[in-house]
């Protein structure tokens, strides 16, 4: 404090506002230069036996402050000295306020600063900062009754500069220790998103592998599979309707710098049910002014607010990790149901719920962390076998069609050989065959489902299809042609520009 009793100063407010009448000085009262007088002759004493306060102060701490008791058992030394510091300095400004002030501060933001990043908990250090302020204090108290018991009163004279120094040096404890939290969840954040990117790149070491999983709080040999989502498009839009915005809920956080949101995603249908059970590995959503991504504890995760509880999933197992690329968001997902079960990679589908035109692929499901590039790349060819219109589709069961985008010059080569023969016709001619065709197929060669699909008689489909084997050279009864046929119109329909 720049002076530990402050001048009484009579306020007088002149009739105009604009022309208030000065502010006469008035000298202190002789109670007061007694006290500042009483006061630092007992702070020098104090002075003089600051390794006694201090040992009395950790102890204290010790035995009241379970925050500190982790740190003095494992630093007691350390604590030691820095309570002494900070001892010397705070006493030190009630005697000479100008010269130790700084230093007094400057010690404060060091405590503070060092308690964030041993993940003391901020109440814990400000209440040790109001221990030690009582504890001076009563100091103070007993060496002036001491020393002359009638000379206690006049300590009331500057009892609240005391306490204010106390307040003052908690505000500046706090406001230290709230800007180390946030570099600290900053710096974790940016090192799970460049682990997230390193995964899913297939660039991470071997030998970093433990670590990304205690980071992460997933099993290093867990069951994986990678969510791929289309990016929204961005710039100047298209006249028409716009598209409705994606919504990222609780559940879903997302890897993208702090205090930020990725592009649009798709979100969790609120009624869906949730496939299996929550893992030990899950890593809900936190507040953005707390420190998202998982738990607190000795792998470095940073923590949840004590009074709010992580939301449910609607995934299994755990919430994914996003991460964003040039193209696509991918998401880490980890599976914990049986090996082998096709439900759950659909329980993932199901619970997507986005708007009509977006484009999502689900890879096969891989092994172990060190699996999570393939699992990436999986979910692209995934997604490049997603068509135009929209929708979620799941590698397994569109390999055929993975096959095409996997070698889109091959496909485009095969359509060309095998579809080409119709781009002689008029466009509404070709359109008609290769709808009629495409609705053969998915009726599994029946012209009677494919005739009331496309709302025509069943002969009318078996004209169609003979006038295609005419104009092709292709016969649809024979399975190689048939092959061929279906990579062809996958082909035409994935990889038309």
């Amino acid at each position: 404090m720049p002076q530990v009793v402050r001048p009484r100063i009579a306020v007088l407010h002149g009739t105009h506002p604009a022309s208030p009448l000065p502010l006469p000085q008035r000298f202190r009262s002789l109670a007061d230069r007694e006290a500042v007088e009483v006061l630092h002759r007992a702070a020098r004493v104090l002075v003089a036996s600051l390794p006694v306060l201090t040992d009395r102060l950790v102890e204290a701490l010790y035995e009241q402050e379970p925050g500190y008791r982790a740190a003095i058992e494992s630093d007691r030394a350390e604590i030691w000295q820095e309570v002494h510091h900070s001892l010397r300095h705070n006493v030190g400004s009630l005697i000479q306020p100008r010269e130790f002030r700084e230093a007094a501060h400057r010690t404060s933001r060091r405590i503070g600063e060092i308690r964030a990043e041993q993940g003391v908990p901020l109440d814990a250090v400000l209440h040790a900062f109001r221990m030690g302020g009582a504890m001076v204090w009563q100091d103070l108290v007993d060496e002036t009754a001491r020393r002359d018991p009638d000379d206690v009163r006049l300590l009331v004279h500057v009892a609240a500069d005391v306490w204010n120094f106390v307040d003052e040096h908690c505000g500046i404890v706090g406001d230290a220790y709230r800007q180390a939290e946030r570099r600290l969840s900053w710096r974790r954040e940016n090192q799970q998103r460049l682990m997230i990117a390193a995964l899913l790149d297939g660039t991470a070491r071997i030998a970093d592998l433990c670590e990304a999983a205690a980071m992460l709080g997933l099993p290093e040999q867990g069951r994986y599979a990678v969510l791929a989502v289309a990016s929204a498009p961005r710039g100047p839009q298209r006249p028409g309707p716009a598209r409705p915005p994606l919504n990222l809920p609780d559940a879903l956080p997302v890897a993208a710098p702090y205090g930020q949101s990725g592009p649009d995603l798709p979100h969790v249908r609120p009624d869906a049910a949730p496939y299996g059970r929550s893992g030990e590995g899950g890593l809900p959503h936190a507040r953005p002014d707390t420190a998202p991504y998982g738990r607190s504890g000795p792998d470095g995760l940073p923590h949840h607010r004590p009074d709010t509880a992580p939301p449910p999933t609607a995934f299994p197992g755990t919430a994914p990790l996003w991460h964003t690329g040039p193209d696509a968001e991918f998401a880490i997902l980890r599976l914990t149901g049986e090996p082998g079960d096709p439900g759950e990679l659909h329980a993932i589908a199901a619970a997507l719920d986005a708007p009509a035109g977006t484009r999502a692929g689900i890879g096969s499901v891989v092994e172990g962390l060190a699996a999570l590039g393939d699992a990436r790349r999986l979910a692209e060819t995934a997604l490049r076998a997603c068509p135009a219109s929209g929708g979620t589709v799941l590698l397994d069961e569109h390999l055929p069609d993975a096959l095409v985008v996997t070698s889109p010059a091959l496909g485009s080569a095969l359509a060309d050989r095998v579809l080409g023969p119709l781009d002689r016709l008029d466009p509404s001619d070709r359109d008609v065959i290769l709808e009629t065709l495409t609705a053969w197929l998915d009726a599994d060669g029946s012209a009677q489902r494919a005739g009331a699909r496309l709302y025509c008689h069943r002969n009318t489909v078996l004209n169609r299809l003979r006038r295609f084997e005419q104009l092709t050279g292709r016969c649809l009864t024979r399975p190689r042609d048939a092959v061929e046929v279906s990579l062809a119109l996958a082909a035409r329909r994935l990889l038309a520009p």
